[in-house]
């Protein structure tokens, strides 16, 4: 293992981590009027940039190629190093214990949005954690480009990177794909900033609810509950989160045309340009909305919708049926993204709802998504599976194929995504059965366990808050593991230990 580039990446990642010091400095300056705030900050991003140029300088000299044993510590080291720096800003202002600081800074750099702090904790602690959720999903997304096709790509998400996703081991080209990556999540952010200003909010509450809502982050912050346009905002920004961004990234690089030189005059090219510009928008809206996962969200939410709506009225929960319809799509849609925001009252609301919304929370988003959960692609091949096993007994000699976007899907990973279903079933009854040692009521376990490896971070009536502050520091601390795990799936922590294992064993031999 070349120890070299993993410091090398490290470092460049906590170069850019502290550039997101400078927006809550920003705030204390101008908004809070407070300069010793405003210089807290500034110190703390130097102190991180000069510790990833530290990183940096111990990675001279790496090698240019990233081999799937040295991705996988990356993807491990690097959760715990950005939340050594971004916990104190939550240790310095007294909110919180060092043992709780780093357990909400790992749960907002794994989307999982668990929101221990307390509810009149200053605003610019918000803000950070905001910015925490934000980057948190975008360094995922630069990992999905990267680092992660070489881990678990024949896991399924080869499948997302098929049709023009290129994915490169070394070096160079990873960061050009990272670059197209951040410049997709900057825009599809500006267009939920967008929404929110226009629902009504103030400039701070819709840059916060944007980074919260894109990165799938949620917590606890949601100003203007009860406002339509504020619900039906969020809505359509984690649903916007729901889809594979690696699509996206396709779709909009793919949008503009391309140029033909030609002797025709500026009249005519410029006419055949905007020609061409709408064919192309033609194209890619097709292409988007005929993407089997897209479908299959759709058909979720449809069906979601229409069982929640219909039991609230039958228990008479809710009568007003643009309430009920709003009620049903906000939460399916928060907890399919795992994004986790609840609006009041859902803690009361039928046993039937909670139970569908945990379901959304267990399947997911989009495989290319910065979403939780086992991801909707993987269900999709499990249920192909399934049906070519019951035709296969109807028809003995009949050969079928599992085809995702008209590809067939190879045994091999057709085999690789049936193991991860046991193993993400083994995992969580492993993770319950620890915590249940380490103190916790089994039902509690079950649930804290469910909520840290889908990233949803809370689940109405069966997993809150609290139940995280009250367990044992050991507790903690095993949860801060389940949430870095469940962000870069299992596959990273045993590609990990095999690689010690394997080298172990190397040195006895010689």
């Amino acid at each position: 293992m070349d120890k070299k580039i993993i410091f090398s990446l490290c470092g460049n990642m906590l170069t850019a981590f502290a550039a997101i010091f400078f927006l809550p400095m920003i705030y204390a300056e101008f908004v809070m009027r407070s300069p010793r705030l405003a210089i807290l900050f500034i110190l703390l991003g130097v102190v991180t940039m000069a510790g990833g140029i530290f990183f940096i300088r111990l990675g001279r000299g790496h090698k240019r190629r990233l081999r799937a044993a040295e991705s996988a510590a990356t993807m491990l080291l690097m959760y715990p190093l950005l939340a050594i720096f971004g916990a104190i800003p939550i240790l310095l202002s007294g909110c919180l214990s060092p043992v709780d600081s780093l357990l909400e800074t790992i749960s907002d750099l794994t989307s999982a949005g668990i929101s221990i702090l307390p509810a009149d904790a200053p605003y610019v602690l918000k803000l950070w954690q905001s910015l925490l959720m934000w980057f948190g999903s975008l360094y995922f997304l630069i990992l999905l480009v990267t680092l992660m096709p070489e881990v678990s790509g024949t896991f399924g998400l080869a499948l997302s990177l098929h049709g023009g996703q290129i994915f490169s081991p070394m070096f160079g080209q990873m960061f050009s794909m990272a670059r197209r990556m951040v410049r997709v999540y900057v825009i599809l952010s500006l267009v939920s900033f967008a929404m929110f200003k226009l629902a009504g909010l103030n400039f701070w509450d819709a840059l916060l609810m944007a980074m919260r809502c894109i990165s799938t982050g949620g917590g606890n912050f949601f100003p203007s509950a009860g406002n339509i346009y504020v619900e039906y905002a969020a809505a359509f920004t984690m649903l916007m989160a729901c889809g594979n961004f690696l699509l996206y990234h396709r779709l909009i690089y793919t949008l503009p045309p391309s140029e033909r030189n030609s002797a025709e005059n500026i009249f005519r090219r410029t006419a055949n340009y905007f020609k061409r510009l709408k064919q192309n928008v033609t194209d890619n809206i097709k292409k988007f909305f005929t993407d089997s996962e897209i479908k299959t969200v759709g058909l979720i939410l449809l069906l979601g919708v229409s069982f929640i709506f219909l039991s609230l009225f039958r228990q008479e929960y809710i009568l007003d049926g643009n309430q009920a319809f709003r009620y049903a799509f906000f939460h399916l849609v928060s907890f399919l993204s795992t994004t986790g925001i609840s609006l009041p009252g859902i803690s009361d609301s039928p046993d039937f709802d909670r139970f569908l919304i945990f379901l959304m929370a267990i399947f997911g988003g989009c495989m290319g998504s910065p979403t939780g959960g086992l991801k909707i692609l993987r269900v999709i091949i499990l249920a192909k599976v399934f049906k070519a096993e019951v035709r296969k007994v109807m028809h003995p000699h009949m050969i079928s194929n599992v085809r995702i976007r008209r590809v067939v899907v190879p045994n091999k990973t057709v085999g690789n995504i049936l193991n991860f279903f046991f193993l993400s079933a083994f995992t969580l009854f492993i993770c319950a059965a620890i915590l249940s040692f380490l103190g916790t009521t089994f039902s509690k376990a079950v649930a804290i366990s469910t909520a840290c490896l889908t990233n949803v971070g809370v689940l109405p009536g069966i997993c809150e808050p609290l139940d995280f502050l009250t367990l044992s520091v050991a507790g903690k601390f095993f949860c801060m593991l389940i949430l870095i795990v469940g962000r870069i799936e299992i596959f990273a922590l045993l590609i990990f230990i095999a690689s010690i294992r394997f080298k172990r064993r190397y040195r006895e031999r010689w």
